[in-house]
């Protein structure tokens, strides 16, 4: 009977740990090739891991809730089913690591209190945690820092840029004039002063009613979706784009490009090759914003929302998209969008989007207001595109018809993007889709 170590996956070249979710199977159980044996948390994404073997699982190495490195065992699988009354006990993690991970003691004074998954919705990596520790900041100090990272998460150099300010924060704490509230510097947002504490409304309860508590990944959602809109002061300006010319090529083409290619040629793909080509026409579109510096990137890196069967939302990105042909960004999009929904992607796969691309289109909405992505500075949602009666124009004069035309909504950050560029950008990207050459070879 042989054995093997299912191995902890190297998920990225930023990631070094990651802490066991859950376990999807229990010692002794039979293990097929490729089936997920473990969900594990990242602080980028969750993802399930497989085993790249089949057999039947031996042993759990580790306990739900532990943090492992990467490149660490997590189980033993072995070929054959064990003897009956002969299966060996889960050990537990080395005490040293639970204690520095589990119940790691956040606090200001001498008693000290834990982070504990009751006291806080935010997720925090064991490195935060241990820098919380050993600076003496407590459970509501490192609630208030805001987060740099994904989905707004506290990472190392958001709580590093807090330190200097933690003794200010201490002092006014002390003085019985009325307090005043110090700024947070982050990195991404230097001189963004703190938002005054808002009060929540109190909500009551009615009979019939059903409390849901929100998943994890849904919290971190809220918590993005706030935190940005706190940031950027959000502008929209909409276009509606005549895409008949688009609708009827692809039409024409779709089913012999499925054939040879063995893909589903979509309309996003196609937005997307329309929306870089403006990038580059618009390049003060592909910046974020540290402080008082805008960083004007030099790759453009298109992230594109996908829905997943949970309900909730990831943003999976297409790197260097501008690179890519429309068969490179097709296949790029397929692939990104099954492997979302069957949460498998790489942490390195939701991270470093210069531009955003929604396409609410999708579930029939034909215009909306999506919410910036930071660090980014816009985002793009693209409409139903539904036949509607039109004028046309024609060298013996106008005339009406019946085209094909798709809203397009642009959302930018007024800091650094004024009306004419977010406006200009949105038009070109609408010429680009109704310029579209319907008689283009693929």
């Amino acid at each position: 009977m042989s054995q093997v170590e299912l191995i902890m996956p190297k998920m990225g070249e930023s990631v070094n740990e990651a802490t066991i979710i859950k376990w999807l199977k229990n010692e002794g159980d039979k293990i097929e090739l490729d089936e997920p044996v473990l969900e594990i948390a990242t602080d980028k994404v969750d993802s399930e891991i497989p085993s790249p073997f089949a057999g039947f699982l031996s042993k759990k190495l580790f306990n739900e809730g532990d943090v492992v490195q990467v490149g660490k065992a997590v189980a033993l699988i072995n070929s054959e089913a064990p003897a009956a009354g002969n299966s060996t006990p889960a050990p537990t993690a080395p005490a040293e690591k639970k204690e520095t991970v589990a119940t790691a003691p956040v606090s200001n004074n001498s008693n000290g209190t834990a982070i504990k998954n009751s006291e806080t919705s935010r997720f925090y990596s064991p490195l935060v945690k241990s820098i919380a520790k050993e600076e003496g900041i407590s459970v509501a100090e490192l609630e208030s820092i805001s987060g740099t990272g994904m989905h707004g998460r506290v990472t190392k150099n958001d709580i590093l840029g807090y330190l200097p300010n933690k003794g200010k924060t201490q002092q006014t704490a002390t003085v019985t004039a009325p307090p005043v509230q110090e700024p947070v510097k982050t990195a991404a947002a230097e001189t963004t002063t703190a938002a005054p504490a808002v009060k929540r409304p109190a909500v009551s309860l009615m009979g019939g009613d059903e409390i849901i508590e929100m998943d994890r990944m849904r919290k971190i959602i809220a918590d993005n979706m706030v935190m940005s809109k706190q940031i950027s002061p959000h502008v929209t300006s909409y276009v509606e784009a005549d895409v008949t010319n688009l609708v009827m090529w692809r039409d024409r083409n779709k089913k012999n490009f499925e054939k040879r290619e063995g893909e589903k040629l979509t309309f996003t793909p196609l937005i997307i090759e329309c929306i870089v080509k403006a990038i580059k026409d618009f390049p003060m579109i592909n910046i974020s914003v540290d402080g008082t510096k805008i960083i004007l990137r030099k790759n453009i890196n298109i992230g594109m929302a996908a829905a997943l069967p949970s309900g909730n939302l990831i943003v999976p990105v297409i790197k260097n998209a501008d690179r890519l042909n429309l068969l490179g960004l097709t296949k790029s999009v397929n692939d990104l969008a099954n492997r979302a929904r069957t949460n498998k992607l790489q942490p390195d796969e939701i991270q470093g989007g210069t531009y955003t691309l929604t396409n609410v289109g999708t579930f029939g909405n034909v215009m909306g207001t999506p919410i910036i992505p930071q660090p980014q500075v816009a985002i793009m949602a693209a409409g139903a595109i539904r036949k509607k009666p039109a004028v046309i124009e024609t060298p013996m004069g106008d005339t009406i018809g019946i085209r094909h035309m798709m809203f397009l909504s642009h959302a930018y950050d007024h800091r650094v993007v004024d009306g004419a560029l977010g406006g200009q950008f949105v038009r070109r990207v609408a010429d680009y889709l109704e310029q579209w050459d319907i008689d283009r070879e693929i």
